[in-house]
């Protein structure tokens, strides 16, 4: 898809952010309602009746929650209203899962859902759950996200912050929620999903945060939908709503806001699909073992691995590799080379070793093991390079290892990038005669990285120089 300069230029900063962990999402209600929830009008519609109001023309919901609580003196109306709409079991959106797998370490939400925390769960994350303020005083042991819930949760739905008096008070009751996101909001990267900019809360944290034009503002994100305007419809009222539009983009300005606009909002998901796209692509997965090493010895082959890995890393790349037999060694002694000849530059967060478990309680239980950790560590991958491939078999013959052969079909099959290595034979060589055979279909989205590819099966080319085009295919292919 080829997006609008704007939003491409969004997605080259943010993948940078994300690979620095400076990342944070703001999920509102929009983000939930295209998972099957409701939004607040919606959440309103039954309240604004028994107050003989009509939704349609109330704006001010909060005032309207506010009426309910004044008319019933309590707010339970209201909360058994969210137990309602909120206990339904829903599933998180193709948005949400792609946000849960990417290295975000911190949402906020205003939601009562559990559909982040669902999300990070389905990607094997720990997340740290703050929808009280006791809760912040407390941190969960191997947590990879928390989740803030400064609206409340709907397992306590009598605490959900629902009316405006809830609203006027909620920097007394509240106040450390608000000191957590003012510091996020300043050491961060926000990307506001589903989010109207119309909560008094965000409104008073923004306010207060950048109080002076001249404050030093950390660069946010927020989408909104361009206003086309509808059939039969005076001119004068679809120029009036543009006109607002420009107003709110210029005003979000003030709090280092910049608005991305979009002609549909299914857009989102796929430009949030293609950061993800762009992010793993600075990820290599590296698929190989080795028994023997043919017409290379084998202090030559695992020297060549050695100094790829090494040159993965000096070129920014973070490596990912099960250890493969005769391979693993090679691959993190080369990482760590480069990691370690320059620590202020490299990173050891640019190496992922995943061994592959040995045992398991029933023996035929190992294969399914296998299959799930394979699946798990390939899908962290936008590229994966295949070197070598060889095993013994029956009556100690070499055979193509298995193994590998699955590790390209689940690359293929989680979109990744493969880049056989076809003159360290065995089966990276079969690979690579199957991808050079299907290279239209296989490399379709980036085909000018076949000619590329094809010169990685030449038996003539020295070692420095294979590397040097390894290292090369992996640049263009993040341009």
């Amino acid at each position: 898809m080829i997006f609008s300069p704007p939003i491409e230029a969004f997605i080259k900063l943010f993948v940078k952010d994300l690979e620095e962990n400076n990342v944070a999402v703001f999920a509102g209600a929009g983000m939930s309602k295209n998972a099957g929830y409701v939004d607040w009008p919606e959440l309103l519609r039954d309240i604004a009746t028994e107050l003989g109001l009509d939704i349609k023309f109330e704006h001010d919901l909060i005032s309207l929650a506010q009426f309910h609580v004044n008319e019933r003196q309590s707010n339970a109306g209201l909360a058994r209203k969210i137990l309602e709409e909120f206990s339904a079991q829903a599933e998180p959106s193709s948005s949400h899962s792609i946000l849960a797998r990417l290295p975000i370490r911190t949402y906020w939400t205003t939601n009562y859902d559990s559909l982040i925390e669902d999300a990070l769960k389905a990607a094997f994350k720990i997340a740290d759950i703050k929808h009280s303020v006791k809760q912040l005083n407390h941190t969960r042991p191997k947590r990879d996200a928390v989740v803030y819930k400064m609206h409340g949760d709907v397992t306590e739905p009598g605490q959900a912050i629902l009316s405006k008096q809830q609203y006027e008070r909620y920097h007394d009751t509240h106040a450390r929620f608000i000191t957590a996101l003012s510091g996020d909001l300043v050491s961060k990267t926000f990307l506001f999903i589903g989010f109207s900019f119309s909560d008094p809360n965000l409104d008073y944290v923004l306010s207060r945060l950048y109080v002076s034009p001249d404050a030093d503002k950390k660069q946010h994100y927020c989408f909104m939908k361009k206003d086309k305007g509808v059939s039969r419809e005076k001119k004068n009222a679809a120029a009036y709503r543009n006109r607002k539009l420009e107003l709110r983009i210029a005003d979000l300005k003030r709090f280092g806001i910049q608005t991305l606009l979009i002609d549909d909002y299914s857009e989102i998901q796929k430009i949030l699909e293609e950061i993800e796209v762009r992010f793993r692509k600075r990820t290599v997965f590296i698929s190989g073992s080795a028994e023997e090493f043919g017409a290379w010895d084998r202090p030559a082959a695992q020297q060549f691995v050695h100094n790829m890995s090494a040159a993965l890393v000096r070129a920014n790349f973070r490596v990912v590799n099960g250890f493969g037999w005769g391979i693993g060694s090679a691959v993190i002694n080369g990482a760590l080379e480069a990691i370690y000849a320059s620590p202020e530059k490299y990173s050891e967060d640019q190496l992922v070793m995943r061994p592959f478990p040995q045992f398991a309680k029933d023996a035929k239980q190992l294969p399914m093991l296998w299959e799930q950790y394979r699946q798990r560590m390939i899908s962290l991958g936008g590229i994966a390079i295949f070197i070598f491939g060889n095993k013994i078999g029956p009556e100690k013959t070499i055979i193509e290892a298995n193994g590998v052969i699955r590790e390209f079909e689940i690359a293929i099959e989680r979109g990744l990038v493969p880049i056989p290595i076809g003159v360290t034979g065995y089966a990276a060589e079969t690979l690579f005669n199957k991808v050079m055979a299907s290279s239209k279909t296989i490399y379709g989205r980036t085909p000018g990285i076949v000619s590329l590819v094809k010169e990685l099966g030449n038996k003539n080319i020295d070692h420095p120089d294979l590397i040097k085009k390894i290292v090369h295919i992996l640049q263009y292919l993040n341009k």
